[in-house]
């Protein structure tokens, strides 16, 4: 790693992929901990000789290689590591000459447990999994197979909605102009052509797969084979602590995006939208492709409920997610990954959805112009897709003028987020503190009763973390506290302030 690399590292901080230890009397178990956590999530980067605030403390020199041999000692042997795992920590020097160990460690394809416990990385922390259900999820995000396929040797056509495959067979032909070939297909033919009826060459079985029941399967059938799935239309607009109204939605995938659209259309307006010389639904085409991600990307197998819930302020859809990563996913960033093909290519077909990825640029499109801001799609073990509600935005009034005034708003709106990263940057170089303090202070003296709660949804830095800051500030002679616990105030010192006012 080169000293730029590592020097940008430190000035971040800690987060879900980067993780620091002090190890001043040698490498102690919660360094292994996170090497644990690491490979059972997404992998991550590791430096040995720092503080959690980004501080290089180093590690004696002498001492440095006898900790890499005990290290891959460790991490290799049976009855502390399993499965081992072979990493290469390598020796580096800042420009200060302090000597600090770094080991990259990638994702594994296992699932990893130290002294028989497993780990996971959450946030900026190593999180212990004891519940049966979180061990499944990790095992199932490991396995390189789909859920949809797993198949049902005694499920039989009785079992499912043939009475819905005529108005299938209409959908997929309108859908792609010319004869398609589920057109003239029987039922069977029809199931086996969309890859609903499989062969399992690890067992040798061979029938109707999870694919099939989710989107054709009887009702009583689908309770039967996946008990826990719903999805739970709210909408928390007067009544925030209970509803204003709900559906629970357990049917077949295909009447579920029916019954949600339906939903959607019920309690959200259409506003007036013009798109060259055509009248579009704006509301329609959002709604449309919050649902089918929700429905057709979920991870099928898990208990989590998934939501689609209608607020004032905004609206979102959130359900069980076999994640391949973490964090926000805008277009530029987009690596589109299927969490159920054989479903995706079904709605595909019959026009429900378009290709893989189309639902991420079409939301970014087109919420602009329905509420003025921009949706956000968040990756994890639960992915949520959030898009903002404003019923008085109307894009088309005033058309060019508007259209003017939100580039305009954009345009300061990006040279702001540009200035006050900047900014953060001269503060933490100044006042010698990381990325996330610096913004911590920031917050704090633009409001001195701000409490950790409001820190923590401000910066999304997690509430550990906050907690550990806000004292390491304190200790820093930075920041005082005063008042009550509840209605007390920070306080930061009067000559930070003023450097702070310089910067």
């Amino acid at each position: 790693m080169d000293l730029k690399t590592l020097q940008s590292m430190l000035v971040i901080g800690e987060t879900v992929a980067v993780e620091f230890k002090r190890c001043g009397n040698g490498i102690e178990s919660d360094t292994y901990e996170t090497v644990c956590s690491f490979l059972n999530r997404f992998g991550g980067d590791l430096f040995m000789g720092v503080l959690d605030d980004g501080t290089v403390s180093g590690i004696s020199e002498k001492a440095a290689p006898d900790m890499v041999k005990n290290f891959i000692s460790v991490v290799s042997n049976p009855s502390v590591f399993s499965p081992t795992t072979y990493l290469s920590p390598e020796i580096i020097k800042d420009e200060a000459g302090h000597v600090i160990i770094h080991v990259h460690v990638p994702p594994s394809a296992e699932v990893h447990s130290y002294r028989k416990i497993i780990y996971d990385r959450i946030d900026d922390a190593d999180v212990k999994v004891t519940a049966t259900s979180q061990i499944a999820a990790m095992y199932l995000r490991k396995q390189n197979i789909y859920t949809e396929r797993k198949i049902y040797p005694y499920l039989t056509l009785e079992d499912l909605r043939l009475d819905l495959l005529q108005r299938i067979r209409v959908m997929a032909t309108n859908n792609i102009p010319g004869n398609h070939p589920w057109k003239d297909m029987n039922d069977e033919q029809l199931l086996k052509s969309a890859g609903l009826y499989g062969f399992d060459p690890a067992t040798g079985q061979q029938g109707y797969n999870l694919a099939s029941v989710m989107l054709l399967g009887k009702d009583d059938v689908i309770l039967n084979v996946v008990p826990a799935y719903v999805t739970d239309a709210l909408v928390r607009k007067v009544n925030v602590d209970r509803y204003d109204d709900r559906e629970i939605v357990t049917t077949n995938l295909i009447e579920s995006y029916e019954q949600l659209m339906a939903f959607a259309r019920k309690h959200l307006p259409d506003k007036f939208f013009l798109e060259d010389d055509q009248r579009k639904s704006l509301r329609d085409i959002i709604a449309r492709e919050m649902l089918v991600n929700t429905l057709i990307h979920r991870e099928l197998t898990s208990s989590f409920r998934a939501k689609f819930v209608i607020e004032k302020d905004k609206m979102y859809v959130e359900n069980a997610n076999r994640a391949v990563g973490e964090g926000v996913i805008r277009p530029e960033n987009l690596e589109p990954n299927p969490k159920n093909p054989i479903i995706a290519s079904f709605f595909r077909n019959i026009g429900y959805s378009d290709q893989l990825g189309s639902g991420v640029r079409n939301l970014f499109k087109y919420v602009k112009f329905y509420s003025g801001k921009e949706p956000e799609f968040k990756e994890g073990d639960v992915f949520r897709i959030t898009v903002p509600l404003n019923e008085a935005y109307s894009f088309d009034f005033g058309h060019d003028r508007l259209r003017e005034t939100v580039e305009t708003k954009i345009a300061t709106n990006e040279t702001k987020i540009a200035t006050d990263e900047t900014k953060m940057n001269t503060i933490a170089i100044e006042l010698q503190l990381n990325k996330k303090e610096a913004r911590i202070l920031q917050l704090i003296k633009e409001n001195p009763s701000i409490t950790q709660k409001e820190i923590q949804k401000a910066t999304n830095i997690s509430m550990a973390t906050i907690k550990r800051m806000l004292p390491r500030l304190q200790e820093k002679g930075i920041l005082l506290r005063t008042g009550s616990r509840r209605s007390g105030k920070w306080v930061i010192k009067a000559e930070i302030v003023k450097q702070m006012d310089q910067i």
